[in-house]
């Protein structure tokens, strides 16, 4: 388990992920089929060559999916008991076929549970980046985390 636990994280906290991602055609169209999104701005090249985009882009949906996996290693993965909400996604750029992903997360807030004395809940904001250095991405993600066990 390599996740910390709600004691370890401080409000300020920055996590540059050392992981990182070069999306595939066959990840955007694999997505798009498994979650039956049918959108020829992501499967129709010759329908997206007369777009703004001139391609195909990435289901912005796998992109957000994407951006917080990436995070996951570094701090939630075994610590977190799930996601409470994620608010303000924002997609600045799109995402095509053959870029790499990176990403970095600040620690926006903490407080410890008010029901639940083992737990708290942390404020997570992600933000990717392509390989040029643009944000591609963003979102404020809430997690309920597990303290320290006694």
């Amino acid at each position: 388990m390599s996740g910390l636990y709600y004691e370890e994280f401080e409000v300020g906290m920055e996590f540059k992920h050392a992981l990182t991602r070069t999306i595939t055609e066959m990840d955007n169209v694999m997505f798009c089929a498994m979650t039956h999104n049918p959108q020829p701005l992501h499967l129709d090249e010759e329908y997206s060559k007369g777009t703004m985009y001139g391609q195909r882009i990435v289901n912005s949906l796998f992109t957000l999916g994407l951006v917080i996996g990436v995070t996951v290693a570094d701090t939630t993965l075994g610590t977190t008991l799930g996601n409470l909400g994620m608010t303000d996604i924002r997609f600045k750029k799109p995402v095509f076929h053959g870029d790499t992903i990176r990403v970095v997360t600040h620690i926006k807030s903490m407080r410890e549970s008010k029901s639940r004395p083992n737990e708290g809940i942390i404020e997570f904001e992600h933000f990717g980046y392509n390989q040029r250095d643009e944000e591609i991405a963003y979102v404020s993600r809430t997690g309920l985390m597990k303290k320290k066990p006694v």
